[in-house]
């Protein structure tokens, strides 16, 4: 039993149903779109997505079914060029059937078949999740770059502070040859005056060492032992 399975028939011959799908299926790919009843419709689907598939194929023989089937030449040339570019992307599903309402007079039920053309999917950004794990390790290294700039410094540093002692080290030399000048300039001066000093400590000595100025004159005395610590001092 069949169970129709090739197809519906709509109450006509093959030869009146075959030649009925050939006009609307040229009439579809020249205008891209018809209206005919839902039953119509379904099956112009089906002849539709064969011929495209033949499009697709592009070979000689592939044209030369196609050219059995469509009435037209130049629909069948603008199919060949355009299917191959329109549906590379898709594998069936090249049309698509849209219910408009009702016939009025009878109320048959009325859809549009119409090609498609499939919408091309853009990918999407990745987010950037990967760049920030990578960029966390840059952040990680850059203090360590930063330390170790100290580390390579030191030696500049090192090097300076040689540089600052021999010029300290340059500088005393001419500094202790300045003091032993004015310790040689104040020893000469304590030598000119130490005679002076003698003769007036002497001098000054010199009633002290009488015995009888001492019992005479006692006031006298103090100034000069409070003047003179080294005069050994004698009792009467």
């Amino acid at each position: 039993m069949r169970h129709r399975s090739a197809g519906i028939k709509l109450n006509r011959t093959s030869s009146h149903r075959k030649a009925m799908f050939r006009n609307m299926v040229t009439s579809l790919f020249k205008h891209e779109r018809i209206r005919t009843t839902a039953a119509k419709a379904k099956e112009v689907r089906r002849w539709a997505d064969k011929l495209v598939t033949l499009a697709k194929r592009g070979d000689l023989h592939a044209r030369r079914q196609a050219l059995s089937i469509i009435r037209e030449k130049d629909v069948v040339h603008k199919l060949f060029e355009d299917a191959p570019q329109r549906f590379a992307q898709v594998n069936g599903g090249y049309t698509r059937v849209v219910k408009v309402g009702f016939r009025p007079g009878d109320a048959a039920p009325i859809s549009m078949v119409e090609l498609v053309t499939p919408e091309v999917k853009k990918k999407k950004a990745r987010r950037k999740k990967k760049a920030k794990k990578t960029a966390t390790p840059a952040t990680v290294t850059a203090p360590a770059t930063s330390a170790d700039t100290p580390d390579e410094a030191t030696p500049a540093d090192a090097s300076a502070v040689p540089d600052t002692e021999t010029a300290a080290e340059a500088v005393a030399p001419e500094a202790t040859g300045e003091a032993d000048t004015s310790q040689a300039a104040t020893d000469e001066d304590a030598s000119q005056a130490s005679p002076a000093e003698a003769e007036t400590a002497e001098v000054e000595a010199a009633p002290v060492e009488t015995p009888g100025d001492d019992a005479a004159a006692p006031d006298e005395v103090a100034p000069a032992e409070t003047e003179t610590d080294d005069a050994p001092k004698k009792d009467a």
